[in-house]
């Protein structure tokens, strides 16, 4: 498990699939609603608290955004607190927002990310967008389809890592060099 802090009132979490099998929770568990989610996720918030020396309480949105083989990444926000009474028993309101499936990969060098275009171009893929961020590449597909996923995904390790950064990460600090159509760019320019 990663923490890193977003902002002040933001903190982000990484959960490899590894560090949910050795809590005995599956991907699944936390669509379910299961008490053992709800156990993990007030230990993360503890941990988080105890890292970032912030109090967490009263009403927190978090956004989960899983990620095929990677595992998943939640966004915590903490809300502004209106008034102290109203937050005084220490119960947190959680809001969980689901996001799909997006695919984050890590690329060493430009080059790299010449020839996976060129890749996926010959199986009719032409969406995804392209950010740098120090001194790496990154494709992002959120709308891919969902019966090609495991092809797309095994083409891509080929290239690359799965990203242990997230999407907010590149679109706050990155440049985005292609919005949205980085596969048929690139093949145009570099062929």
């Amino acid at each position: 498990m990663r923490l890193e802090r977003l902002n002040y009132n933001k903190i982000k979490i990484f959960l490899t699939l590894d560090d949910l099998s050795e809590r005995g929770l599956t991907k699944e568990d936390i669509w379910k609603d299961s008490m053992k989610w709800h156990q993990l996720f007030h230990e993360m918030l503890e941990e988080a608290s105890d890292e970032f020396g912030v109090e967490i309480q009263g009403s927190v949105a978090v956004e989960i955004f899983s990620m095929q083989t990677q595992g998943m990444i939640m966004i915590v926000t903490m809300e502004e607190q209106e008034s102290e009474d109203s937050f005084q028993d220490g119960f947190i309101e959680m809001q969980v927002i689901m996001e799909g499936e997006d695919i984050l990969f890590e690329l060493d060098e430009f080059e790299y990310a010449i020839q996976l275009a060129k890749r996926l171009s010959s199986i009719k893929m032409t969406a995804g967008s392209l950010y740098a961020y120090e001194d790496h590449y990154y494709f992002h597909f959120c709308n891919h389809d969902p019966a090609e996923l495991n092809k797309l995904i095994a083409i891509l390790a080929e290239y690359g890592n799965p990203s242990m950064k997230s999407i907010h990460i590149l679109q706050e600090y990155g440049k985005e060099i292609i919005k949205d159509e980085a596969i048929e760019t690139l093949v145009k320019y570099f062929h």
